[in-house]
């Protein structure tokens, strides 16, 4: 207790580290403030009268845990940062099989520019949609037959005005994740999702402690799912943060009076290299279908297609569970080529034993990617949907949406790469950091 204590008062002593970790949470708090500032318009007594009376076992639950209740609080930052993430999942999808996308993914600096500048014009698009979809939604909201939107202010200009106020607060949102990541502490992006789903967990609680005083939850059965749902998440924590290392021998070169190489490295290749990134790609695709379905309210045969994609329905699990296995894969292929470890390995003299340089060697190393890759999908897809199970034996939507790898994940991956970063800060100036080794664990 007291190396932490020493260490987070280190933290404070460094001025540019302290200056980053400020700026962070400052922005962070302009998130949280613009994500109860209710639309102009809405009469924000009855929108809170009315929200009790919806459920959270369903897709725009799970969407208000993402953007920290803005959504039910129809705030203007209710879109959160998701149109920003769609439009990044479909940039990186035409980079697989557009050639034009390909090339500027080639072209170095220049290319990433150009690449940001259209991922924000999708942003934007991306956005005035969805902002229409919730548009119609609180249309379609009241409170015994009272609108929250008074019939004097319904009408094409408050349609207007509320889709523009909706793309601005996501284009904004995404603009202070950018500044985070570039002035502050932390990916910017990932910390505004993280610090929603945060907000949301002592309401959570709060509600199943009500549902527990009010008799309708038996507390043993409860302590014995919860028990059984964190030694089940543990496990698979556990195995995606697993190993595969390939031997490298580096033959002996004699550079002038200096020898190199005649040692036997290792390639790490982890069960689950693409971290979260899976669960949030997959997740941004399956609230595609809801925001269309919602712009026809009453249309019977289309919200009875609506009703596959529930929270809770075996379809939308199976379907789920599908697209973070492709998603696994997908991001898998763009963090780690096999092809450009295999030419490193060759100009650098090194090869693995009893496989030949070039092009058996990028293939072997695909193939056992390619293996260890499996579990590490199954895996995260199990973690996916077991707030859909969860939910099934009798604990709250709400509570049980924490269950899933959609905010456990991300919290403990967010929350140790945010650490990782302030660890580099503190050993660059010989500080100690929160491990004795000074490197946080599991993340090597």
């Amino acid at each position: 207790m007291s190396r932490f204590t020493d260490t987070f008062r280190n933290i404070f002593k460094i001025h540019e580290l302290r200056q980053r970790i400020i700026y962070t949470l400052g922005l962070l708090i302009i998130v949280r403030v613009g994500s109860h500032l209710t639309l102009p318009g809405i009469d924000s007594i009855l929108l809170s009268e009315a929200m009790k009376n919806q459920t959270s076992d369903n897709l725009f639950g799970l969407y208000d845990l993402f953007v920290g209740g803005a959504f039910s609080n129809a705030a203007i930052f209710a879109l959160g940062i998701m149109p920003y993430i769609s439009a990044s999942i479909i940039i990186q999808l035409l980079g697989a099989v557009v050639p034009y996308f390909q090339k500027l993914q080639q072209e170095g600096e220049e290319g990433r520019k150009k690449i940001t500048q259209l991922t924000r014009y999708g942003t934007v698009l991306i956005s005035a949609m969805q902002a229409w979809g919730v548009t119609i939604r609180l249309y379609n909201l009241d409170l015994r037959g009272m609108p929250i939107i008074p019939e004097p202010i319904q009408g094409m200009a408050w349609t207007i005005s509320t889709i523009i106020i909706l793309t601005a607060g996501t284009v904004f949102m995404m603009w202070l994740g950018e500044q985070i990541t570039e002035r502050g502490i932390g990916n910017g992006i990932s910390l505004i999702i993280f610090i929603g789903i945060i907000n949301r967990f002592p309401f959570a609680l709060l509600d199943e402690y009500r549902l527990i005083s009010a008799g309708t939850r038996s507390i043993i059965i409860e302590i014995v799912i919860l028990i059984l749902m964190v030694l089940i998440i543990a496990g698979v924590v556990l195995v995606t943060q697993g190993t595969r290392r390939i031997p490298v021998q580096y033959a002996k070169r004699v550079v002038g009076r200096k020898v190199y190489g005649g040692v036997t490295q290792y390639i790490p290749l982890r069960v689950n290299t693409a971290g979260v990134m899976p669960i949030i790609f997959a997740q941004s695709i399956m609230f595609i279908p809801n925001t269309v379905l919602s712009f026809f309210p009453n249309n019977d045969f289309l919200q009875t297609i609506n009703s596959y994609f529930h929270y809770q329905s075996a379809v939308y699990s199976i379907i789920y569970a599908i697209m973070i296995i492709f998603f696994t894969y997908f991001y898998t292929a763009i963090a780690f080529n096999p092809k450009d470890v295999a030419d490193n390995m060759k100009k650098q003299g090194g090869f693995i034993p009893g496989i030949r340089p070039g092009k058996q060697t990028s293939e072997f190393i695909d193939n056992i990617l390619t293996k260890i890759t499996l579990p590490g999908s199954f895996f995260l897809a199990i973690v996916a949907i077991l707030p859909a199970f969860v939910s099934a034996w009798g604990v709250s939507g709400q509570f049980a949406q924490f269950f899933g790898g959609t905010s456990l994940l991300i919290i403990v991956g967010v929350a140790l790469d945010t650490l990782q970063q302030i660890e580099s800060h503190l050993l660059m100036r010989h500080y100690d950091g929160f491990m004795k080794s000074g490197k946080l664990r599991g993340r090597r």
